[in-house]
């Protein structure tokens, strides 16, 4: 039996007892185990249907090869030779696939997140390029079917953003926004540019997985609260109220505001989530740090002053600089066309990956 049919031997095993097991009461009861368990039987569901039609494949091919060896009959002969030129190639295509669903998955990459984007050099080009990078987020986010919402905003000196955070529902989100943490840089005319000369601005952009509380252990004596009244747009309730919201995490310093939502309360509760989510971030990091002292991974290294993307307006083109690739479509991509990127990227991940030998 070959390494592949034997690994996916074992997952059929193993999806059979988790089938078995998320119907015992006892573990139902355990709504920790079973949602656990639960997720295990969804990862493992794509891996079994691929060995069922990969197992069926290679017993076609013995068969059909064991009538050429020991068949007389020149007619079966034929039939079991065209049968061959049609599964072996099957196979092989099969076998590429089952390697890239043996690459063990990211924990975080079911999760949730929250963005937060930064204006970096360039002044208010740079506040400008910051709206203009939420706005292609948030289009390519209907798309996916994601949910997004604001957490917090600081508008810029004449228009866009200094900064705004936001929080992303869906579908493996994280394991397909991971890619976007990094420095984002523009060259184009800005608009109050008379002499129309190209300008360069960056703009920051963090991607973290959103904190559950069970992730992280906040002692709430080492958190401080302050309230103040909220600036900005957003109705006569943000300057009258001191809704706006701000703690600090006393050990590291980390200081998170939120001033979006209507209530104290809600500003609250959603500041107690991104502090959460950026003290789970810095461990992250520390890990990834770790791990790319093994090997250099394209995605996060904990180093977010990397640049990893230019949108030249003037030429209409964005290049990833990780892996080289060059887009001509820049009017389509701000409008959230960016999946082919995004899917580059993942198998740039991939690939670097079971060249590194990390397929289990």
């Amino acid at each position: 039996m070959s390494d592949i049919l034997q690994k996916l031997e074992a997952i059929a095993i193993r999806f059979d007892e988790v089938g078995q097991q998320i119907t015992d009461p006892d573990i139902i009861a355990d709504m920790d185990r079973y949602v656990k368990l639960n997720k295990e039987y969804k990862d493992l569901e794509e891996l079994v249907k691929v060995y069922k039609d990969y197992k069926n494949i290679v017993d076609n091919i013995a068969s059909s090869k064991e009538i050429l060896d020991t068949e007389d009959d020149e007619e079966m002969k034929e039939m079991a030779k065209m049968e061959l030129d049609e599964l072996i190639p099957r196979k092989e295509e099969l076998d590429e696939e089952i390697k890239i669903l043996l690459i063990p998955k990211d924990p975080e990459d079911d999760k949730n997140v929250i963005i937060e984007l930064r204006a970096g050099t360039g002044g208010d080009e740079a506040c400008i390029f910051v709206e203009d990078i939420y706005r292609m987020y948030t289009m390519y986010f209907k798309t996916m079917g994601w949910k997004a919402e604001v957490v917090n905003s600081n508008e810029g000196g004449t228009t866009g953003y200094k900064e705004i955070s936001f929080e992303v529902g869906g579908d493996g989100v994280y394991g397909t926004m991971k890619f976007e943490s990094g420095v984002h840089r523009v060259q184009r005319v800005p608009e109050t540019e008379s002499q129309g000369r190209v300008h360069t601005s960056a703009i920051t952009v963090a991607v973290m997985p959103e904190a559950e509380e069970v992730d992280v252990e906040l002692n709430m004596a080492d958190v401080k609260k302050d309230t103040y009244r909220a600036s900005g747009a957003g109705g006569q309730h943000v300057n009258k109220t001191e809704s706006a919201v701000r703690l600090t995490h006393i050990p590291t310093n980390t200081v998170v505001e939120c001033q979006d939502g209507r209530s104290q309360h809600k500003n609250y509760e959603k500041a107690l989530q991104v502090l959460r989510t950026r003290l789970y971030q810095a461990e992250l990091e520390k890990k990834d740090a770790e791990r790319a002292a093994h090997r250099k991974s394209l995605v996060s290294t904990g180093d977010r002053s990397a640049k990893i993307r230019t949108y030249n307006y003037p030429q209409g083109r964005i290049t990833d600089h990780r892996i080289n690739k060059t887009m001509y479509n820049l009017a389509n991509f701000m409008n959230g066309d960016i999946q082919e990127m995004i899917d580059s990227l993942k198998m740039a991940e991939n690939a670097e990956k079971m060249k590194e030998g990390e397929v289990q």
